[in-house]
């Protein structure tokens, strides 16, 4: 996994970037976070809840503001081609690869009646690519901002919100991958040093402190370095499935199901899906119960929980998720899961200080057994939204 330099450091290079490509000074830099989620994995979709963190990790934008309606993109990753067009030119079925996320939030924008400017822009980011944090969405969360702000909105005091449907809008329409809005929503939300309990059918945000230093615990990040995609189409059948089972139940929300609901569906498949969004929520309600009793050290038991229904019942682990999740709490982890989209991506292991080089020990000598890529590991610190750096 990348060393993680900081939203300064990430700023400069994309200041850098927008000189160097664009022959721009900036107007200001903006950062959004990526994330990571504690638990409620799959459910954002189907109107559930779940409980995200910032990460330190951001993606920075350095804007300049045009005077014509051109727009021109581009990013430090050298696998990003540059792309240039104007504000008419950034629909769906427009742009293509890493461009449609940032285009396609413009987009999104207009569409909600922000008079979005034509833009240089150039993006850096220290958030690892198809690793299940994110990087998509602080992507989108450090477009929106700027543009917003440099439109003359940044004093709207609904504006955050306004910018979380762009965001979700611009993956769904234009990149097509189907977000059920949970990544986009704490990237622009975020409290710093709080996760952020997300009611995902009206998208109320509650903060929960964790308290894990003081329990002498952290949470740590496996990247397993086995990259996904959420526009491969797999993410898109289990939103599909989920939706199906909804209408055969004759809810709007299949989070409204019960346990008893899933043996009124005859289809196996369906009844799966569904049972997991149904228990993954119960998971969700007793992590923030036990966390806001102080009791944040017990919550281990519902992590293994979480990542047995994703890989038996919704079917989106791989190998490499179940091998660093069985060597971390095999290594002394109190619990852990796979996070993100699946098929590949990163776990999460909640450890105890004293116990988190044994656990990255264990994760790494399992990975060497098998002949699996060897995984980056990383202490999750929680970090702020959105913000304006300059």
């Amino acid at each position: 996994m990348p060393t993680s330099t900081g939203a300064q450091e990430q700023a400069e290079l994309a200041v850098a970037a927008l000189r160097d490509t664009w022959g721009a000074e900036p107007d200001g830099v903006w950062t959004a976070p990526g994330r990571v989620n504690l638990i409620g994995e799959h459910v954002d979709y189907s109107g559930g809840r779940c409980l995200p963190t910032a990460l330190t990790r951001v993606t920075a934008a350095a804007v300049r503001r045009r005077d014509d309606d051109r727009v021109r993109l581009s990013s430090t990753d050298p696998d990003a081609e540059p792309f240039e067009g104007t504000l008419a030119d950034l629909g769906p079925g427009e742009v293509s690869g890493w461009a449609g996320y940032a285009a396609g939030t413009l987009w999104a924008l207009q569409q909600a009646g922000v008079e979005v400017p034509g833009l240089d822009m150039a993006v850096s980011s220290d958030v690892p690519l198809g690793a299940g944090l994110s990087s998509s969405a602080s992507l989108e969360a450090a477009v929106a901002l700027s543009a917003a702000e440099l439109a003359g909105r940044a004093d709207d005091p609904a504006l955050r919100h306004l910018l979380v449907r762009a965001a979700i809008r611009a993956e769904n329409e234009v990149v097509g991958a189907g977000t059920g809005g949970m990544d986009q929503t704490v990237a622009l939300l975020a409290e710093e040093g709080a996760a952020l309990l997300i009611h995902t059918r009206d998208f109320r945000t509650e903060p929960v402190q964790l308290g894990l230093a003081e329990a002498g615990l952290e949470l740590m990040v496996i990247d397993t370095r086995v990259t996904h995609t959420l526009a491969d189409g797999q993410y898109a059948k289990r939103r599909a499935d989920c939706d199906e089972a909804a209408r055969q139940l004759g809810l709007e929300w299949l989070s409204d199901a019960t346990i008893d609901d899933v043996e009124r569906l005859t289809d196996p498949r369906l009844q799966a899906r569904t049972r997991h969004v149904v228990t993954e929520n119960r998971r969700v309600d007793e992590v923030v119960e036990l966390v806001r009793a102080g009791r944040v050290a017990e919550i281990g038991p519902l992590l293994d929980a979480s990542h047995a229904s994703l890989r038996d019942d919704y079917e989106v682990s791989a190998v490499e998720l179940d091998v660093v999740v069985a060597a971390a709490t095999g290594g002394g982890a109190l619990g852990a899961r796979m996070v993100g989209g699946g098929f590949g991506g990163s776990a999460i292991a909640l450890v105890r200080t004293t116990d988190a080089a044994a656990v990255g020990e264990a994760v790494v000598a399992a990975c060497r057994q098998r002949d699996l890529r060897l995984p980056g590991i990383l202490t999750v610190t929680s970090g702020p939204a959105a913000r304006r750096l300059s």
